[in-house]
């Protein structure tokens, strides 16, 4: 099967590709899995990440928004010792840092939901890319994403780190055009 160029061959990678990359996401607790997920991967890649996810979502409460607000001193020193996660202080306090800001959004917004898919509109961006290189590691909607969550108080969410997010709950669909999950008309060609 044509993949996208990134994918290696651990199934559960590929799973990931086939099965979530690139797929519209709305539920609110999983976009906010996602932004952290992807904020843990600064500096590291998303394949380090993937495998550790079940420990993340065991670790931090399943990304329960309103349980992570509550975490002390205790807990942090609990998760720094934690090695089924990436035990970076800046990272883990970032997650409660962001969840603070999280329930803020959603108090205004309504959802998270609404908040985030207003930068496209509510609708994916379908690119049409032929190769990997020619896909970008950021965009002016990137740039602009950034720059609010960053206003909103989010930590780890760097224009790259927010194109990737986008990517990932497809908000952006970049799967190359010789991947088989990319329909004709450029929707994503699985479903979940």
């Amino acid at each position: 099967m044509n993949r996208c160029g990134w994918v290696n061959q651990d199934p559960l990678y590929i799973d990931y590709h086939d099965h979530e990359w690139g797929v519209p996401v709305h539920d609110d607790r999983l976009l906010f899995e996602y932004l952290n997920l992807e904020g843990a991967q600064a500096g590291l890649s998303w394949y380090t990440i993937l495998k550790k996810r079940e420990n993340y979502q065991r670790a931090f409460d399943n990304f329960e928004a309103e349980k992570i607000v509550l975490y002390d001193d205790q807990k942090i020193e609990e998760l720094l010792h934690n090695d089924g996660i990436v035990r970076n202080r800046l990272k883990i306090n970032a997650v409660i840092g962001n969840a603070k800001a999280y329930l803020k959004v959603v108090e205004e917004f309504g959802s998270f939901n609404s908040y985030i898919w207003s930068f496209v509109d509510g609708k994916p961006i379908i690119n049409h890319f032929k190769e990997a290189s020619e896909v970008p590691a950021s965009t002016e909607i990137s740039d602009k994403l950034s720059k609010d969550l960053k206003k909103r108080g989010f930590k780890f969410v760097g224009s790259t780190i927010c194109y990737a997010f986008m990517q990932a709950v497809g908000m952006v669909n970049d799967h190359i055009e010789s991947c088989e999950m990319k329909r004709g008309d450029g929707s994503f060609a699985s479903k979940i």
